[in-house]
Order: structure tokens, then sequence, then C-alpha cells
């Protein structure tokens, strides 16, 4: 397995000008790490072609693998004409990565946010054609630049374990997979280590971060809390120092034989840099005792 970050880790660094892009790929270097995944957040690219081939040649120069590219993308459109922009617009970031190399890309299906009411399994079947239909076209165009696309649990209305599923069954393409968020089971109230346990045979990437988890009534007040989809409370947490079980799932994870990217994402209220390291630290130094 090769371990890395996702640049999301250093988003308050990028936000507040302390650190672009180009110097996330050296920190990551810097820190040991074999890969880094782009989150266009904090940064652009696609309407910035110079920039992406100044991440390319950096990444190349400290010959750190960009094993990975996430997109916000939402194929559940009120017309056709917005659902046709909608896989344009996908496939002009597969350009992108196909301009840069990246042979791997992570695109949302449907709005991240929405209420329960919205995230219901009625609506689940509902917009879940669109869905497919979006995954495959997007899977279809990736596939003459040998790029593997996948869908994450990721959003409340494809979060659980058997919804990321059922479309990654019904899209049925052979370069489309599975991104296996191991915390964001929770946020629809999933264990965490049963939605591992039921996705990872079908992951070609993993993200690994950790939560506080407080139940809807032990409101824990200010702090960058959110709510799941039943009104239980998250908070991200340095990886390692939180309430998920990450021990027995970086233990499910070695046992499996996956042998793809491990890339963590830090989401929580520290300062940026060093939790992002200790969090580092502590998949190495797990990995190494289960």
């Amino acid at each position: 397995m090769k371990i890395g970050i996702s640049s999301y880790c250093l988003l308050s660094a990028l936000r507040n000008g302390e650190m672009t892009i180009l110097d996330v790929v050296q920190w990551a270097k810097d820190n040991g790490c074999e890969h880094i995944e782009l989150v266009p957040y904090g940064f652009t690219l696609i309407d910035n072609p110079e920039l992406a081939d100044q991440v390319t040649k950096k990444a190349e120069e400290l010959d750190l693998e960009i094993s990975n590219y996430c997109m916000p993308a939402n194929f559940c459109q009120e017309t056709e004409a917005e659902f046709e922009a909608e896989v344009a617009r996908v496939k002009e970031h597969v350009d992108l990565l196909h301009r840069m190399g990246i042979k791997t890309l992570r695109h949302d299906v449907v709005a991240f946010q929405t209420t329960p009411e919205g995230a219901n399994i009625q609506s689940f079947n509902r917009l879940l054609p669109q869905m497919v239909e979006g995954s495959q076209r997007i899977a279809d165009y990736a596939a003459q630049f040998g790029i593997t696309t996948t869908i994450e649990n990721h959003g409340w209305v494809v979060q659980h374990s058997d919804r990321v599923q059922r479309l990654y069954q019904l899209v049925d393409r052979e370069n489309f997979k599975v991104t296996v968020d191991v915390g964001n089971f929770m946020c629809v109230d999933e264990l965490a280590i049963i939605g591992v346990m039921k996705n990872l045979p079908y992951a070609s990437h993993i993200h690994l971060k950790d939560f506080y988890y407080r139940p809807f009534y032990e409101d824990p007040g200010e702090g960058r809390w959110f709510k799941t989809v039943n009104g239980n409370f998250l908070r991200g947490s340095i990886f390692g120092q939180g309430d998920l079980p990450v021990r027995e799932i970086l233990g499910l994870i070695k046992q499996s034989g996956y042998d793809g990217h491990l890339s963590l994402e830090f989401e929580g209220m520290e300062e940026c840099k060093e939790a992002t390291r200790i969090g580092l630290n502590n998949i190495r130094r797990i990995l190494d005792e289960v």
C-alpha cells in the first residue's frame, strides 16, 4: 500500500494564503508521502492549465505520484439540457487528468447537501437512473485515456454502503470502481467498520479519516460539529485520536490484501500541518502494529 495525503488536509493553509498547491506538493514529499491526491478547493486547475502543468512538473521532479483527483458533480438535474451540461463539465476534468497523467478520478453523482427526506431510499431510487447514466457516460469517455472513474460514499443520498454497491453494479463498467472513505459511513449513521467491510472488495482507492462522535441527545455546542442524517453529531479529528475504530479498520484493509493508495483526509479544528503530520505517523504506526 502507498500512503499519502489529500490536498484537502491542508485546506486551511491554502485558503489563508499560507501555502500554494505547489507548496502542498512539496510538503507531502518532505513528510514522507508516496503520493498525493488533488481536491480542487483552495486552488483551481481546470481553468489554469499553466498551474496544472506546474503541479505535474513539480510532482515529477519530486518523484511523487499524483494518485487521484476528486471533484464535485451532480447528474441529478431538472432538465435534459442541464444533465448534458454537467456531463460535459465533468468530461473537461477528464481531459485535465489526461493532460496531467492522472489515472483515477473520483466524481460525485448527486448534490452533496440535501434534507433527511431528500436522502431517503425513495429519493435514491428516483434519482438512480440519472446517477447511473452520468457515471456510465463519464467512465466510457475516460476509458479512452486509461482513466478509472470512481464513486465515493460521499453525500447523504449515496453514503450508505448498500447504495454505493447498487450504483456500482448498475454502472457495470470495467473502469468504474469505488473510493472507500472509512469515516463517511458515519454521516448516515452506518457503523464505519461495517461499511468498510462491505465496500472494500470494490475499492480502487481508500480515504482515511477520523471523527469525534456524540449522540443527538448530547449536543456538544460550538466547534465545527455537524449533524448526521439522523441528527447525531460529528467533528473531524486527527487520525487515530477520534472515535472510529481505526485500528480494526486498518487491520481489515491490511488483511484483505488491498495494495492500492491510502489517502489521509484531515477535517478537524487543529492546525492543519501538525494534525496531518501526526495523522500520517499514526497510519504508519498502526499499520505496523496490526
